[in-house]
């Protein structure tokens, strides 16, 4: 990893106190990057953050009038931003259904959390990327994004719209130096994950820590042509650059 790419870049993370949220920020904190992480929970927040200089932030990121204090107390923290992990995901109820047996009210929690939550929080901390003109946003993605499994359906259409929302945004705002990324990080050992698929061989997961050490050297190179980039792509390109 570029360890001094990272020195003092100032990220934001949703979905800090597992998985791959934690990875990454425990990661950044290491290489010297001023790091802060958003979750609902204080005491699991007060666990990650432990000897570490990891600031956090007590809030749910799907309650819209959290949304400005959660982007007003981080850049005051961090004085600007100019990285966005937005990582918080939720797969819906559990066991995963078929389209036709899912709730209405299901498929609208889900995408208030996997897309209308990056949305509000990206557009909230645009105008300070915009002010320093640069900054980038790094959307989490899926391979269900663009892969038709069937009990994932309310889980993929949400991935789909923030995959194409990632591309829009891009599109608008790259001439002002914001730069987005929609990621597939590939199938990971996380509670996420065995939630959906229980009886998965933990052996074939992706290690978070092993992830997030793979997707920062990626994200430290400087000529990512692409807006979105499948768990084989983003490791492939790593490898050779």
């Amino acid at each position: 990893m570029n360890t001094e790419f990272w020195n003092n870049q100032r990220v934001i993370i949703t979905g800090g106190t597992s998985g791959l949220g934690k990875a990454l920020a425990l990661a950044l904190d290491n290489n010297g990057a001023k790091v802060v992480i958003i979750g609902r929970h204080q005491d699991t927040l007060d666990q990650t953050v432990q000897g570490t200089n990891i600031y956090p932030i007590q809030a749910d990121v799907s309650d819209k009038f959290d949304i400005h204090r959660i982007s007003g107390e981080a850049v005051g923290i961090l004085g600007g931003v100019d990285f966005l992990f937005n990582n918080a995901s939720y797969l819906g109820e559990s066991p995963l259904r078929l389209l036709i047996d899912s709730e209405c009210e299901d498929l609208e929690q889900v995408l208030a959390t996997n897309l209308v939550v990056p949305f509000r929080l990206t557009k909230a901390l645009l105008p300070s990327m915009l002010m320093q003109q640069q900054g980038t946003v790094i959307n989490i993605s899926s391979d269900a994004a663009v892969s038709a499994y069937p009990e994932w359906g309310s889980y993929s259409v949400s991935k789909a719209a923030l995959d194409h929302m990632s591309h829009i945004w891009n599109a608008e705002l790259a001439e002002q130096g914001i730069r987005f990324l929609a990621i597939d990080p590939g199938d990971m050992h996380t509670p996420m994950h065995l939630a959906a698929i229980p009886e998965a061989d933990v052996t074939e997961l992706l290690d978070p820590a092993d992830v997030a050490h793979d997707m920062l050297s990626f994200l430290s190179q400087p000529s990512l042509s692409q807006v979105r980039y499948s768990g084989r792509e983003w490791r492939t390109l790593e490898a050779v650059l």
